[in-house]
């Protein structure tokens, strides 16, 4: 009996590890099926989704294309639809994500696009397309419809979606123009900078528009080319700070001006969180794992605005409109010369102030001198408050001799820190001339020393008695006709020299003629220098050069005075002579073009300053050629 039933169990022992044996052949074949033929039960899409359908006008919505399939690394050559109707905010913003579901793997990539309405409506946005191993796939068109919206409808989307609303971002990401002072006297500098705070991550902002200084006269102020940031505690939060632009303002004109917001477009980079009922998504909703996208923001700092107080009135004729801080030197090479040497006379004006518009103060020098145009050169710092010096260098030659006084130089400033004109004045110098070894004749004949000394002894062998003279009717007609002339030649050469003194005393008198005539000169001049600068590579230097020619050459051609200067004044003046829109358009996008490249410099600079350079000597030349045409029809 017990036999028996030992023989039973040992066949049912058998039976179940048979059937475990089936078992496991079963799996292993199921499991080499999946593994060798997956891609036969995946199938691939490619379809488009939208956040809502319905959105309210003026609220941000998500519109996303999903490619799903096994192998999404072969997928490419993405082809956006035609957004016309809406304003793009961010994207495409590509994310992908992998998946095993019983051992076949597949996965999706999705572009995803931040819009927002142009205007109420239904809109449809078109297919979108991919290609996969030579294959195109499209997906279906999109149907939106734009309603009026609400705050309350816009609260609850951006409660759903998780997002981070334009005014959220505004208050962690804006720019905050600051200025030194608001109230200053009409040429007192005034310090504006521009100050980026962030408290979210962001990525290299781009310049959409720069400020606007009407009315004043401005210097940019030295900065690091290379963004920095520091902390800094503002109205209690923290934020990461950094120094955009500086700039010292001058301002020309008084009362209340304001000064145009800098506009930067910056993309923010948004954490997107998840909301679903799957507990491990507390899990992924750990930053590390968040899906991150960007947004671009437009941040514009505020208008300031700054109080111009007029000067006091003042009947010192030595004053010309400089505000500042000054001292005045001045030298000459030498005390004892002979007539018609040369002297060397140098003048320094020095301090805080707005040194490229300094003047020289009034030069009054003996009867009997001459005095020539200076050789002008500056030295700012721009590292603050504007400082530096400015030099001239007169040529003085006497033409008489004896013993003269040049008389003392007056330089009258308004210092605004003291609320009070002041005067630097320079010694006399007393000047010694001996006689040279031929009398300066005054200039009555207008030929050079050297010419006076040989005709004089021409005429000293002239023969004067005719007694002798065989009377021959030709020979002596010949010889009147050559007495003549010879006498007259003194005196042609007399009204010519009264003519020509007579035209550059005219000239001289109307100094804005003279820098009508002049300014073309000097501008090529300085042209030259900047094409120094740029073979030398030195930007800085090469775009102040290139300043000082553009607008120097406006100024003297356009008759505008330094301290009146605007682009706005030149435009107007170049209208009422003519120039066509053309021109001053060109001129426009020079001077944004050189705002640009200096703030922002791009990888290609030296490309962008050779550009630049032809572009202005081209512009001044089409302007000499059209207002000179213009000034001879007249």
């Amino acid at each position: 009996m017990k036999k028996l039933q030992v023989e039973s169990g040992k066949l049912k022992v058998e039976s179940r590890n048979i059937k475990a044996v089936k078992m496991n052949i079963a799996l292993l074949a199921i499991f080499f099926a999946v593994l060798l033929f997956p891609a036969n039960i995946i199938s691939q899409s490619f379809t488009a989704a939208a956040s809502s359908t319905k959105v309210g006008d003026g609220e941000q919505f998500e519109v996303s294309f999903t490619y799903s399939g096994a192998d999404i690394n072969a997928v490419g050559n993405f082809q956006a639809p035609n957004f016309k109707d809406f304003l793009v905010l961010s994207g495409p913003n590509q994310s992908s994500s992998m998946q095993i579901i019983n051992g076949a793997v597949s996965g999706s990539r999705v572009f995803t696009y931040y819009l927002q309405p142009r205007s109420m409506g239904k809109f449809t946005i078109g297919s979108a397309a991919v290609s996969v191993k030579g294959q195109t796939l499209k997906s279906a068109p999109l149907t939106i419809e734009v309603v009026k919206g609400s705050n309350n409808q816009q609260a609850k989307k951006e409660s759903n979606n998780q997002d981070v609303s334009t005014k959220e971002i505004g208050d962690n990401v804006f720019i905050r123009a600051i200025v030194d002072r608001n109230s200053v006297y009409q040429g007192e500098q005034v310090t504006v900078t521009y100050k980026l705070y962030t408290r979210l991550n962001i990525q290299s902002p781009q310049i959409s528009k720069l400020p606007s200084y009407q009315g004043f006269w401005s210097e940019e102020i030295e900065t690091s080319n290379q963004i920095s940031f520091s902390r800094e505690n503002y109205e209690g939060k923290l934020f990461s700070v950094a120094v955009l632009k500086k700039a010292a303002l001058f301002p020309t004109q008084t009362g209340e001006l304001s000064v145009t917001p800098f506009e930067l477009k910056i993309p923010v980079l948004i954490q997107r969180k998840r909301k679903s009922n799957n507990p491990f998504d507390d899990f992924f909703d750990d930053p590390f794992f968040g899906r991150t996208e960007s947004v671009e923001y437009t941040a514009k700092s505020n208008t300031v605005k700054v109080k111009v107080l007029p000067l006091p009135q003042t009947s010192l004729t030595s004053f010309t409109g400089a505000v500042g801080d000054y001292s005045l030197q001045t030298s000459i090479d030498k005390k004892n010369v002979k007539q018609n040497e040369p002297i060397t006379f140098k003048v320094m004006l020095s301090g805080e102030g707005n040194i490229n518009l300094l003047d020289m103060p009034e030069l009054q020098i003996p009867n009997g001198f001459e005095k020539y145009e200076p050789k002008i050169s500056a030295n700012v710092s721009r590292g603050g408050l504007i400082n530096g010096k400015k030099s001239f260098e007169m040529l003085i030659i006497p033409r008489v001799s004896g013993s003269f006084e040049i008389p003392p130089m007056h330089f009258t400033f308004f210092n605004p820190k003291k609320k009070t004109y002041q005067t630097a004045s320079s010694p006399s110098y007393n000047i010694t001339v001996e006689q040279g070894s031929a009398e300066y004749t005054g200039g009555g004949s207008g030929l050079s020393k050297e010419e006076i000394k040989l005709l004089g002894q021409d005429i000293r062998f002239v023969k004067t008695n005719f007694s002798d003279v065989t009377n021959e009717k030709n020979s002596s007609e010949d010889s009147l006709l050559l007495i003549l002339t010879l006498y007259s030649l003194p005196l042609f050469g007399l009204l010519g020299f009264l003519f020509w003194k007579q035209k550059e005393e005219k000239l001289s008198g109307n100094v804005m003629l003279l820098r009508n005539l002049r300014a073309e000169k000097i501008a090529k001049t300085r042209l030259k220098t900047a094409a120094k600068y740029l073979k030398e590579k030195n930007d800085s230097l090469f775009f102040t050069e290139i300043s000082q020619a553009f607008f120097g050459y406006l100024e003297d051609k356009l008759s505008i005075n330094k301290a009146d200067f605007t682009v706005e004044s030149a435009i107007a003046k170049l209208q009422v002579n003519g120039v066509d829109e053309n021109l001053i358009s060109e001129l426009k996008q020079i001077l944004d073009k050189c705002e640009f490249i200096r703030f922002a410099p791009s990888q290609n600079i030296l490309e962008d300053m050779n550009q630049l350079f032809q572009r202005t000597a081209s512009l001044i030349a089409s302007l000499e050629e059209k207002i000179s045409m213009k000034g001879s029809k007249k």
